[in-house]
């Protein structure tokens, strides 16, 4: 497909102006394709040639201003529109258009549990060509007239409410200026729970076999959806800005969440079916309230090009996370920030493929694509936090407000939002811009403490060339409680921008702990003093804040990733410290490291089992400790992983035979699969007890937890089948495709997996040719041989990259991977040097 490049963009830009769509969707033509007819008000300021995009399975007719147009001009996806004259005009197109597997464009899934079928779109970037035609770039807002025909006994949901004309005919309320990437269809015979807030209407929405488990959560649901709804109006000036609020959580959805104005799309993964932690409740929260905040983030004020992702992004996550704790009962959004969503954003920044939060230029829609990563999402977030703790959130949301008074329904860059926090403070945001959003790279605080008579020095040296405004935490040992430690003093330190360390006096004698960027107000790596790592290696769990305890876990993991800490000590850590937490989210995401990078990755193959046994001995001390039932989130979180490190077959097999933790959880679906899952690894059980499990839970969730037991069994023909279903037959969708992907590779069956490596890269290639950019994506994130970690691996990929023409989406994740696995190679190398 060929991409928009932003040259392309601006002159489109300078010659027309788009006025309205009047969309026409028959969704009754079979399960292949779906009818669109498609009618564009524009106007061309002056004469000339233009084109416009679309990508039918059959392209029947075309005419402008009443005159046909041969469709068979139709250039890959590109109609040029040619002897344009000055004045308004109005194109008509006439295809059908092919339902999409792979959660782009019009998504077509059949229900297993039930044989109900649900559509949905996801026209994001460059999809609503598979959908409508359109002038597809964001700053070419128009209104959008859409209506429906759908099945009887569907329902059918979009941006504007929704009125049924019945023989299947709906059609929604006319939208206010938007985007072509935001306009939403949710189409099928959905299970709904409606309320009203305020006046406007408020809806939830799932497919039917999910009705009980949505209703389940429906009122938590709704009750943080209210409280966010309120806490943005007392922030925003603007209000609302559209006439509903739908929240749709579909199936097969590729991103976590869409923010479609009046119409949030969901991965339906949020409804749950089984049991989950209040940690998994909080980020469900999180999500609701980011989509949110993006419904004037985003969608009243839109980015003008794709360079201003963070625009959206940024905003909204740090709005997310803000809000959820000034507003709900999760009031610890940060601790998991910290812990967990930021370690995104550091890990992405060390790569090559690295950018500024706000890139100076993205050339085209391709490049465009790579950037919703760790940056603009988990650095932008901080990078935001740090400017409201040096500007003052007083003048950061006066800012904010001028920014949406000035640009409402329009589109804004970087230098506008400047230019609106410049009005309202007399510091220089646009030299904080330069060197926070312009640059690439992290920071690194190192802490030096110097004793004198009296009192004690501490230096914080940077090693980078940002101003930093951050908190210091000062600890001693209690008096009466010598493992204990309290807090002495809090204090705020600001590192200029010149060369400068930052210094500050502590009375008193040298403090057990010092603790750089105690509240993680700031975006940096930290080093601890000697000193203060030994206390947190012996006392990490006595330290009385969560937020601190995960900055100072951030600081534990940044040290095994960059090769000065051993991985063994920080599993040793966990074991002494897991036990004594009392946040949830700190456990989650020091497990998920430990688990799936130093076990997986960082520890070599002699080490590995007794990296797995350390961490089966962890869980089992904290399902102990939770025997009496009081930390439900705490024990489900150690049985999980206890499942996931099991080196032999017996104790989960008991679990599994039983259905039933000894003392409690039952097996719920999560957990029977994730326990099969494991035996098929292991090599404890065959097809015939996958095939019984699938009959006991047909569903979707159930079909690709089948997938990845079967992939996962080490037996030849089960990896020669998996292997073909993935690279050979295109046949899978998105979430069969990930699923396979990950049972395939394991490091216990290196040895049967070892021919697999090499026919890795150009069959990924190759798929990711055919398929596109969603399955490129899933072949680079889940299909690569992450356990691979050796230089016959990194040769491949590299020559893969420079021979062998990946498509962007691909060739970024495999730079990606290849950086990862070379960073496990080294540390694997200096662990076995020590």
């Amino acid at each position: 497909m060929s991409v928009l490049t932003r040259d392309e963009a601006q002159t489109r830009a300078q010659l027309i102006d788009v006025q309205r769509y009047t969309i026409d969707l028959d969704l009754t033509r079979g399960a292949d394709t779906f009818d669109s007819t498609t009618v564009i008000g524009f106007t061309t300021r002056t004469g000339g040639d233009t084109f416009v995009e679309v990508r039918p399975a059959d392209l029947r007719s075309v005419t402008l201003d009443g005159h046909p147009l041969d469709p068979a001009a139709l250039d890959d996806n590109r109609l040029p529109l040619t002897g344009l004259t000055p004045g308004p005009h109005e194109l008509r197109v006439e295809a059908a258009m092919a339902y999409s597997h792979t959660g782009e464009g019009m998504h077509r899934f059949t229900d297993p549990t039930d044989g109900e079928t649900y559509t949905y779109t996801q026209v994001f970037m460059d999809d609503v060509q598979r959908v409508f035609a359109a002038f597809d770039q964001p700053d070419l807002k128009a209104v959008f007239d859409l209506t429906v025909t759908a099945p009887d006994g569907w329902t059918v949901f979009a941006n504007g409410v929704t009125e049924h004309l019945g023989d299947g005919k709906w059609r929604a309320a006319t939208t206010p200026l938007l985007s072509t990437y935001l306009v939403a269809v949710a189409a099928g015979p959905w299970h709904s729970v409606r309320t009203e807030h305020r006046g406007l209407p408020f809806g939830i929405h799932c497919r039917r076999s999910l009705a009980p488990y949505l209703d389940a959560d429906a009122e938590e649901i709704l009750d943080i959806t209210r409280a966010c709804y309120d806490r943005y109006h007392e922030k925003f000036e603007e209000p609302y800005p559209f006439d509903s609020y739908d929240q749709a959580f579909v199936p097969e959805f590729n991103a976590g969440a869409m923010e479609n104005p009046g119409l949030v799309t969901f991965r339906d993964e949020f409804i749950h079916r089984s049991a989950v932690t209040d940690t998994e409740r909080q980020t469900r929260a999180m999500v609701i309230a980011h989509e949110m905040a993006h419904m004037w983030f985003g969608d009243l004020v839109t980015l003008q090009w794709w360079d201003d992702i963070w625009l959206n992004e940024s905003f909204a996550e740090y709005m997310g996370y803000q809000t959820l704790t000034e507003a709900t009962r999760f009031t610890g959004t940060w601790v998991d920030f910290g812990v967990a969503r930021k370690a995104w954003g550091y890990d992405a920044d060390q790569r090559p493929s690295t950018h500024p939060v706000a890139p100076d230029a993205v050339p085209d829609t391709a490049s465009a694509l790579l950037n919703f990563d760790g940056i603009s999402y988990a650095k932008g977030a901080s990078a935001l936090r740090q400017l409201v703790a040096w500007l003052g959130e007083k003048d950061f949301l006066a800012g904010i407000n001028t920014h949406f008074r000035r640009h409402k329904f329009a589109n804004a860059t970087l230098a506008d939002f400047i230019a609106s926090l410049a009005h309202h403070t007399d510091r220089d945001v646009h030299a904080w811009a330069d060197t926070w959003l312009r640059t690439t790279g992290v920071d690194t605080l190192t802490a030096t403490v110097t004793e004198h008579p009296g009192q004690t020095a501490l230096t914080l040296t940077r090693d980078g060339s940002r101003p930093h405004r951050v908190t210091v935490g000062v600890y001693d040992r209690d008096l009466i409680d010598g493992a204990t430690l309290v807090r002495r003093e809090l204090t705020d330190l600001d590192i200029p921008a010149a060369p400068a360390d930052g210094e500050h006096s502590l009375p008193g004698p040298r403090p057990a702990l010092v603790v750089p960027n105690d509240q993680d107000l700031t975006y940096a790596k930290i080093r601890l003093d000697p000193h203060s790592e030994e206390t947190a290696l012996r006392a990490l769990s006595r330290v009385p804040d969560p937020l601190t305890r995960a900055v100072l876990w951030n600081c534990l993991r940044d040290m095994v990733r960059d090769g000065e800490l051993e991985p063994l000590t920080y599993l040793e850590a966990a074991r002494a410290h897991l036990p004594g937490e009392r946040e949830l989210a700190n456990v989650q995401g020091v497990l998920a490291f430990a688990r799936t990078q130093i076990a997986d990755r960082y520890t070599t193959p002699t080490e590995r089992p007794d990296a797995l046994a350390l961490l089966t001995d962890l869980c089992t001390d904290l399902i102990r400790r939770t025997e009496d039932g009081s930390n439900p989130g705490l024990r489900l979180t150690a049985v999980r992983i206890l499942i996931d490190s099991a080196a032999h077959a017996d104790t989960i097999r008991d679990w599994y035979d039983s259905g039933s933790v000894p003392g409690g959880p039952e097996l719920d679906p999560e957990l029977r699969w994730r326990i099969l899952g494991r035996l098929c690894v292991l090599g404890a059980v065959d097809d015939a007890v996958i095939e019984a499990e699938l009959t006991q839970d047909p569903s979707a969730t159930g079909r690709q937890g089948a997938a990845l037991c079967r992939a996962a069994l080490p037996d030849p023909e089960a990896k020669r089948a998996a292997w073909e279903a993935m690279f050979t037959t295109d046949e899978l969708s998105n979430y069969l495709f990930t699923a396979t992907a990950q049972g395939f590779w394991q490091p216990e069956q290196n040895d049967l997996l070892r021919p697999y490596v090499a026919r890795y890269f150009p069959d990924a290639v190759a798929v990711a040719h055919r398929r596109g950019p969603a399955i490129a994506d899933a072949a680079g994130r889940h299909a690569f041989p992450a356990h691979a970690i050796d230089t016959h691996t990194l040769t491949l990929g590299e020559s893969c990259i420079e021979d062998d023409d990946p498509i962007p989406a691909l060739r970024r994740r495999l730079a990606d991977q290849l950086d990862d696995l070379a960073r496990a190679l080294k540390i694997r190398t200096a662990t076995a040097a020590s």
